[in-house]
């Protein structure tokens, strides 16, 4: 059977090399994604009878209808089943120019940036010959407690960004524009005001009894492991893997009660030696 989980067989690889633009200084730079995605356990959709993989054909919904490549176009809906076509001509005339710099806009303080926003990183590798300024870029934003904002344009596409000290070095994370963050307001949010200072002194103590250190390697995808274990006996003729084990809820009707419950549960020995066992990362 082929792994489920893709390994590194090559060496990390540049996504894209250019330099920062910091005033009249530019700092050559690689960019290096920061996070490493596991190959996705994926299905195919087979006939029951004999296994044989299910295609899925192009039609057109007027008349069902299959439409060849060459007489397909792109077209946006700008009104219920009103469309206007956009030809490659089209599409190209509104690329972004790209460029090899990072263009440095302005300083903002990191707590005043809502961190909804960011959501992919990348390494940036200091390149021959920026050593000094790449430095003093980062030890500057580390003293200043401020992080650069930049757009950066990778694939043809612009994209909002910030730069970050992140360890020894410096970091490039892609942001949402704020127009694609939901408003919390838009969501129902609790009525209740009757929380009482004992209730609120257990769950207080629950959080503390609970607290530790935080070591990421004792967080594990439990559904994932549980699926490759069981398409590895599957492949071998064997039986059913064990199911994720899953705690039952139920409606809270005397909340100092659970709270009490809890705080015991913490406070119990299997517990504490769990915990007695993790480490910092």
């Amino acid at each position: 059977m082929r792994a489920l989980v893709s390994e590194e067989v090559f060496a990390m690889r540049a996504i894209w090399k250019g330099a920062i633009s910091f005033g009249l200084v530019n700092i050559p730079i690689s960019l290096f994604s920061a996070t490493r995605k596991d190959e996705e356990i994926t299905f195919r959709q087979l006939r029951r009878s004999d296994l044989s993989p299910i295609k899925y054909k192009r039609v057109a919904e007027a008349d069902d209808k299959e439409v060849p490549w060459d007489q397909i176009v792109k077209g946006y809906e700008y009104q219920k089943d009103e469309f206007v076509v956009l030809s490659e001509d089209d599409l190209k005339s509104v690329d972004i120019e790209s460029t090899q710099t990072v263009d440095i806009m302005n300083f903002v303080p990191i707590e005043l940036v809502n961190p909804l926003l960011f959501y992919k990183p990348y390494y940036m590798e200091c390149g021959k010959g920026g050593d000094k300024a790449y430095v003093l870029l980062r030890d500057a934003l580390k003293e200043s407690g401020k992080i650069a904002i930049t757009k950066v344009v990778l694939k043809t596409r612009q994209h909002l960004a910030a730069i970050k000290p992140e360890q020894n070095g410096l970091m490039l994370e892609l942001m949402h524009f704020p127009h694609e963050i939901l408003d919390a307001s838009e969501f129902k949010t609790p009525d209740a005001s009757n929380v009482t200072k004992p209730e609120m002194k257990m769950a207080l103590q629950l959080i503390d009894s609970m607290s530790t250190e935080w070591n990421p390697e004792d967080y594990k995808d439990e559904y994932r492991q549980a699926l490759e274990a069981m398409i590895e006996r599957k492949t071998k003729g064997g039986g059913k893997a064990a199911s994720v084990a899953q705690k039952k809820t139920t409606n809270v009707i005397d909340l100092a009660e659970v709270l009490q419950r809890s705080i015991q549960e913490a406070a119990s020995p299997s517990r504490k030696s769990k915990t007695s066992k993790k480490g910092v990362a």
